[in-house]
């Protein structure tokens, strides 16, 4: 189901067919290094996590982390961006990410507009926040760009990693 498109772009929601290309993102060297290892080893586990997680959050909150496709190459996945509600967190958090041959070209944030537009005229929403590690340093620049300004650090889960918290009125 298509959310909204760019100029570039198709964002949409993520279904369980996509899994094999989530599995694939998920575990790109940039992800596993500046998001974590979420341990999804198989389509099957990465089905699992969309049902569970991304698609779920679509029913909970009305907004979730979506798929990007390229326009121009048949609907080519290439990355997702979205909104998260995580419990650790009082705002909602916007997040991205993509495949290598797809970084550094201007799809974060051509993507993160769109998905910050959905956030104030479809959800309502009049704040997001985002949260990097500190030596995301691509990270930073795009969310700055973007017109978030970092707060405060953060230690908001378990592996106990300080983050760098941003903040954008909407």
């Amino acid at each position: 189901m298509i959310i909204t498109e760019t100029e570039r772009l198709i964002i949409s929601k993520f279904t369980i067919e996509d899994a094999s290309f989530f599995l694939e993102l998920t575990n790109t060297p940039n992800a596993l290094k500046y998001i974590g290892d979420k341990n999804l080893k198989s389509v099957e586990d990465a089905e699992k996590y969309l049902a569970n997680k991304t698609i779920k959050s679509y029913h909970d909150f009305k907004f979730g982390f979506y798929k990007l496709e390229l326009k121009e190459e048949k609907n080519k996945p290439i990355g997702t961006c979205g909104l998260a509600k995580r419990k650790e967190l009082d705002d909602v958090d916007l997040g991205f990410a993509f495949l290598p041959d797809y970084e550094g070209r201007g799809f974060g944030y051509e993507a993160s507009k769109g998905i910050m537009a959905l956030a104030k005229q479809t959800f309502k929403l009049d704040k997001l926040i985002a949260i990097t590690v500190p030596y995301n340093k691509n990270s930073i620049k795009l969310l700055e760009k973007l017109g978030f300004m970092c707060e405060k650090r953060v230690k908001p889960f378990e592996d106990d990693e300080e983050l760098l918290l941003f903040a954008k009125t909407l």
